[in-house]
């Protein structure tokens, strides 16, 4: 079965940046270690390039995709970087270099503090990959047809609950 919308996909991947000088380097996202990555393919729970790169492929592809800002994270906007009063985190602890999450206006997003001086901080809310070309080494674990549950919630749901399974599968 090949990869093709409302089916949910399973794969082990590997991330690495490329650095100014060209080198690369590992990221911490990665599924080595751990669980493979699920998701359902056509409902943008991955970045665009990458879910466009695994459509067609099947179970067992090893895959080298490259992806460029554009396709990935974005590139990098010096607009989202602002001074905000320190009131606005309460008595949280921040410190140069830390992230965290909140909500923004299209959803959770992920903030860096870039400085905290007295009373302001300095912050950036460009997603910590922006601005970065992307190297994905992939290895196709699983295709199965999705459950109309899962279709309705447009992401996979754990193995075993009542909305996964097999005979909830819609038919395509």
């Amino acid at each position: 079965m090949s990869i093709k919308a409302h089916q949910v996909v399973t794969f082990h991947y590997v991330l690495r940046d490329i650095l100014s000088d060209g080198s690369q380097r590992i990221l911490d996202d990665s599924s080595a270690r751990g669980k493979p990555l699920e998701y359902l393919h056509g409902h943008d729970n991955i970045v665009p390039g990458l879910e466009n790169a695994l459509i067609g492929q099947v179970v067992g592809a090893q895959l080298s995709i490259q992806l460029l800002p554009a396709d990935a994270y974005g590139v990098r906007n010096e607009a989202l970087i602002q001074d905000v009063s320190r009131g606005s985190f309460g008595g949280a602890e921040l410190v140069p270099g830390g992230n965290f999450q909140t909500e923004g206006e299209a959803g959770p997003q992920i903030v860096t503090v870039l400085d905290v001086r007295d009373d302001r901080v300095t912050i950036d809310t460009n997603h910590p990959l922006a601005g970065r070309t992307l190297n994905y080494r992939v290895n196709i674990l699983e295709v199965r047809e999705a459950t109309r549950a899962e279709l309705a919630k447009g992401h996979p749901l754990p193995p075993g609950t009542e909305h996964s399974k097999v005979e909830d599968r819609k038919v395509l």
